[in-house]
């Protein structure tokens, strides 16, 4: 019981937090749910033991989620919410094929670019690692987040999008970590 009334005390806090700064909130979860992401590739895929982390990695890669994607999300979603609807099955699928066709690409392509930036890589091994893992990357976002986005934009609220996609997406950056750090595994 106790812990019922914390819970929703801390549910209230963040629903006030996200009402006054949005963008700060929703930039906050983002990096900490990639840096999540990064630490369970790291433990849990390259079974890394606690000690050998790479916490320079994780706070790059959170980084990413802090100052481009929780604010490339909730802009986004806000604009397609002003300019497609908020509500209804023809719009939700609207936003899912919009969402799918024009951010998903332009977007996996931002995030793969910005690490391998964070990684120091130069442009032309940055340009390489694109091309060998784009293709991939954008293939396995559509088996997973078209159904995650009907989801979304049919039944979750605007200020709760970027938390919905977020959680998902804690095993998607697991993923997403794994595979922009591969070839550094290999070396």
């Amino acid at each position: 019981m106790q812990t019922t009334m914390r819970l929703q005390s801390i549910f209230k806090l963040y629903q006030k937090a996200l009402v006054r700064r949005p963008y700060l909130v929703q930039a906050v979860q983002t990096g900490t749910l990639m840096g999540a992401g990064d630490i369970i590739s790291q433990t849990i895929i390259e079974k890394k033991l606690i000690k050998e982390l790479d916490y320079k990695r994780t706070l790059q890669f959170s980084s990413i989620g802090l100052f481009v994607g929780g604010p490339a999300l909730r802009f986004w979603y806000g604009l397609l919410n002003h300019h497609i609807g908020s509500s209804g099955k023809s719009v939700t699928i609207k936003k899912v094929f919009i969402d799918q066709l024009v951010f998903a690409p332009a977007f996996l392509f931002l995030i793969l670019s910005a690490v391998g930036t964070m990684q120091g890589k130069p442009w032309d091994i940055v340009k390489k690692d694109i091309h060998a893992n784009y293709c991939d990357v954008l293939k396995t976002n559509y088996y997973i987040w078209p159904w995650v986005q009907i989801v979304n934009f049919y039944y979750v609220p605007l200020q709760y999008q970027v938390l919905l996609v977020q959680i998902v997406a804690l095993f998607w950056n697991t993923y997403l970590s794994w595979k922009t750090n591969r070839k550094q595994l290999l070396e």
